[in-house]
């Protein structure tokens, strides 16, 4: 592996490669790769491998995972563990690995949720696939509208007090839910470092409920998954459903999104940043970057040349928040 050399001025936070994760002392690659659908049983672990290095080369140290990702669940926390043993042994402390529990893992009651029982266990279990003895980042990965928020909460706190995690995120919680937790784990001296939504030119729901400028007002960095609509905003769909692509496999991608008005949207997006000298999928990388409090972007790859067209955001002209048009019916 060549190694990157990271040079002083690429953490300034500005138009180079990092930026502060709130006001937290964690600095993040404005693009993170994320391994949550293009790294289960049935890729190829050569090809996987390709993907990390090459992120790794480019300076990308983040890298996002959950506990159910694959599929199977865990099977590319097992893949990513064994990267690590093999190719970044020596790069961890450079590294910053985040995990997720709170969707289905296993059999049973405490094998989902919110609980002290899951997200204690789910922990245990990420870290011996993982073969680390501690995440940099634990995410609740979704709301757990039945279990009380303090018996949540106090679990994440007793997570980072056990050495297990260094920082805690929340992931997909509604803004009451949010300033709760806030204000909870702050008193511990436990405060959220980030929240993870989802933040794309076809939805823009976490701005519109408020969360995007709750975190940019309190010291909380935001990151956005699906920032590419899970491929909708690359030029993939643009004339229709591959045979190869994830819509047409039946996974979480369904065929009916791609309805008439939404491809004729979608080519009018792509006829933007043609004239921007750009793919689509860098222009809809770079207007989610350019949104306030907006820390960095997980982009997801089946190819090691698909990673490297969306490191192009990073040098992407300067956009505009208000530059592009908003797609103006529900997607997702």
């Amino acid at each position: 592996m060549e190694k990157y050399i990271a040079s002083a001025t690429r953490y300034d936070g500005g138009e180079n490669l990092y930026r502060r994760c709130g006001n937290s002392g964690i600095l993040l690659p404005k693009v993170s790769l994320g391994f949550w659908q293009n790294f289960g049983a049935d890729a190829s672990y050569d090809n996987c491998r390709a993907i990390a290095r090459l992120a790794f080369d480019n300076g990308i140290t983040h890298f996002d995972l959950a506990n159910n990702y694959g599929p199977p669940p865990g099977f590319a926390e097992e893949m990513v563990g064994r990267m690590l043993k093999s190719d970044f042994v020596a790069h961890r402390d450079e590294l910053l690995i985040a995990t997720k529990a709170g969707y289905d893992m296993w059999a049973g009651p405490y094998g989902s949720w919110g609980s002290r029982k899951h997200l204690m266990a789910s922990m245990d279990q990420s870290l011996r696939r993982l073969g680390l003895e501690y995440v940099d980042i634990f995410y609740i990965h979704r709301y757990d509208p039945v279990t009380p928020l303090d018996e949540t909460l106090q679990a994440l706190v007793d997570i980072v007090r056990a050495g297990k995690a260094l920082y805690i995120g929340i992931s997909r919680w509604p803004l009451e839910a949010l300033q709760y937790a806030d204000k909870f784990l702050r008193s511990q001296g436990v405060p959220p470092v980030i929240f993870q939504g989802r933040l794309n030119l076809l939805d823009r729901a976490v701005q519109e409920e408020g969360v995007l400028d709750y975190c940019a007002d309190n010291g909380i960095g935001f990151i956005s998954f699906s920032a590419l609509a899970q491929g909708l905003l690359t030029s993939r769909y643009l004339n229709g459903i591959p045979s190869d692509s994830r819509m047409s496999r039946g996974g979480s991608l369904k065929a009916d999104k791609l309805t008439p008005d939404l491809q004729r949207f979608l080519n009018e997006l792509n006829g933007i940043a043609l004239e921007r000298g750009e793919s689509l999928a860098t222009m809809s990388l770079a207007w989610v970057l350019a949104q306030r409090s907006v820390t960095s972007v997980i982009v997801g790859a089946r190819t090691p040349e698909q990673f490297k067209e969306s490191l192009g955001c990073l040098h992407s002209p300067l956009l505009a928040t208000d530059e592009l048009p908003l797609y103006p019916h529900k997607v997702f």
